[in-house]
């Protein structure tokens, strides 16, 4: 595995979501995610993506236990900021000083090591200006806490504003061959600060792999309500999902890993480093994801993917 630079934090060329180990892709299982994160990392995947959301909490005690004795290899990320405390249809997005500090505190905790390499605001602050979020978080850089800030699913300006605070090393948020949203406005300002990109769901979650069955999900499986799997919408992607799987099949790969070659293939094109954190619990498609970084597309392959995000139907949330 080949390493990225995002900023100055070097991490490997792709990374882990770990979301689905805890919550919204149906039943844990602890002893196959701790088994998957130590073979991601034999496999040179160390760039380790978590949040205090995931499982309210279960996540990052279970990454935490997964690098106890390999922290030396891991780039560690993981978020705050969603405070859902009150319920689901009550949750919001907080961003005051004292709220960012205690938030790290107790992910340093649950997480079991003395500092974070990357930290990210999950969702824009909605108790505070952005100055106020980003400046409290430089102070966990300037305590040692914190080695370097991120963002996730921000606009062009809060990134300038947050970016004239402190320095901000990375934005995560979603992209894909069927999610482009962030070339629109933030890639520009991405571009002109230097800062990398971090695509989650870069699979869409699992819709661009063909390997979903709707009628097998269990029903806690978040899936099950997304707007772009379900009914009419449903039924239309599947072109998409097929034109993924005609590209795979005629080069002799799996479309999981057609779709992440595309993203990778965006890097020159954007004008930015670009890291994505396919997640999985399960090791062989953590292994499937990892062996995209041999796949390399060519123009007519990208000519054929290119179009298919203007094709997609149904929200993305």
């Amino acid at each position: 595995m080949c390493t990225t630079r995002l900023g100055q934090l070097t991490v490997s060329d792709q990374g882990l979501g770990c979301m689905g180990m805890s919550e919204s892709y149906g039943a844990a299982d602890w002893d196959e995610s701790i088994a998957t994160i130590n073979r991601a990392l034999d496999l040179g995947v160390t760039f380790i993506d978590t949040a205090d959301l995931y499982g309210a909490g279960h996540n990052e005690v279970l990454v935490g236990r997964g690098i106890a004795y390999r922290r030396d290899e891991v780039q560690l990320a993981t978020k705050f900021g969603i405070d859902r405390s009150a319920g689901e249809a009550r949750r919001i997005v907080r961003g005051e000083r004292d709220f960012v500090k205690r938030s790290c505190e107790a992910s340093l905790l649950r997480l079991g090591v003395e500092v974070i390499d990357l930290y990210y605001l999950h969702r824009p602050p909605q108790t505070a200006e952005i100055e106020e979020t980003v400046g409290a978080m430089a102070e966990l850089v300037a305590e040692g806490k914190v080695r370097y800030l991120s963002l996730s699913e921000v606009s062009g300006d809060l990134l300038g504003r947050a970016h004239a605070v402190h320095p901000i090393t990375a934005v995560q948020s979603e992209y894909s061959l069927w999610t482009r949203d962030i070339e629109n406005d933030t890639i520009g300002v991405m571009r002109e600060l230097g800062v990398g990109l971090v695509p989650y769901s870069p699979l869409g979650r699992g819709f661009l792999t063909g390997t979903v069955d709707m009628a097998t999900l269990e029903p806690k499986d978040y899936r099950n309500r997304h707007p772009r799997f379900t009914g009419e919408a449903g039924a239309a992607n599947q072109a998409i999902a097929g034109a993924v799987r005609s590209v795979a099949g005629a080069r002799g790969v799996t479309p999981a890993q057609v779709a992440l070659a595309w993203v990778y293939a965006q890097e020159e094109r954007l004008g930015v480093p670009v890291v994505p954190i396919p997640g999985t619990k399960r090791i062989k498609w953590l292994e499937q994801n990892a062996a995209a970084l041999d796949v390399t597309l060519t123009p007519g392959e990208r000519a054929a993917l290119d179009p298919l995000a203007g094709q997609v139907t149904g929200a993305r949330y």
